[in-house]
């Protein structure tokens, strides 16, 4: 092969990967925009594909999209009340503080879906996918969905980011699905004490003590008693903010930290 001839072949293979490279860092368009209309003007549209389309606060009221393919599509704050998804394909979808009450979702595939904040009272989810997808903060979530652990992760995510009011629900959603789960008492007794909730705090952790107990912990029951005690006689004059429970944060926040499943 001559030298000009091996030059062009060489132009030519970096011009398809380049070209390569440009489609995969495009965004994404929906594969039938024409459908992501009807689906607005008539919110039917049953089978239709709709993946990546942009419908933010759509008002779905009641569609009818049984099997449609939402792969990717961005359905924060819609409002889907009431919605036909039967069979749905929404991987990747962001649903983030939609609307999702009465949905029925069944056989819906929401693997890696945003559902953080949505509101799930009363939708139905047989047989649907749930995997890897986010849970946090939704409202109505049955105690079926989602496993003790994530929410525990979650909550100490919270916790980390200094939200201790979204980490003291996610730590009750880790209870509501294994009521003996320890460390999540103790993490939801710290929340709780974060938010000058101190007779809350002080039950969780009483409650951890037990658990801690009765599964042979009893060198953290005997650290968590001693918290109990400095919260049940503190200072006279505890100092504004976290005030006398700062010394206990710091203890028992560190011995937190080795329950991460």
């Amino acid at each position: 092969m001559s030298l000009q001839r091996s030059q062009i072949c060489i132009a030519v293979l970096v011009e398809c990967t380049a070209l390569l490279a440009l489609s995969l860092t495009l965004p994404a368009r929906a594969d039938n925009p024409a459908q992501t209309q009807t689906l607005l003007a008539t919110r039917q549209c049953a089978g239709c594909d709709l993946s990546n389309a942009g419908l933010v606060y759509a008002d779905l009221r009641g569609a009818d999209l049984r099997q449609a393919n939402l792969r990717q599509a961005n359905l924060s704050r819609a409002n889907l009340e009431g919605a036909d998804l039967r069979g749905a394909v929404l991987m990747g979808a962001s649903l983030s503080g939609a609307n999702l009450t009465g949905a029925n979702l069944d056989g819906a595939n929401l693997a890696a879906a945003d559902l953080r904040y949505a509101y799930l009272t009363n939708a139905t989810l047989q047989g649907t996918n749930l995997e890897r997808a986010q849970l946090q903060g939704a409202i109505g979530l049955s105690n079926t969905v989602g496993t003790p652990e994530e929410f525990y992760k979650w909550a100490m995510a919270d916790a980390e980011q200094k939200n201790y009011a979204s980490a003291v629900e996610n730590f009750t959603q880790t209870l509501a699905r294994k009521a003996d789960f320890a460390p999540a008492y103790l993490g939801r007794g710290l929340a709780r004490l974060q938010v000058s909730d101190r007779a809350g705090a002080i039950a969780d952790l009483k409650q951890a003590d037990k658990l801690f107990t009765a599964q042979g912990d009893t060198k953290t029951a005997l650290d968590i008693q001693k918290s109990i005690k400095t919260l049940e006689t503190p200072p006279e004059q505890p100092k504004a903010g976290n005030g006398f429970g700062i010394n206990l944060l710091s203890a028992l926040g560190t011995l937190l930290q080795f329950f991460l499943p």
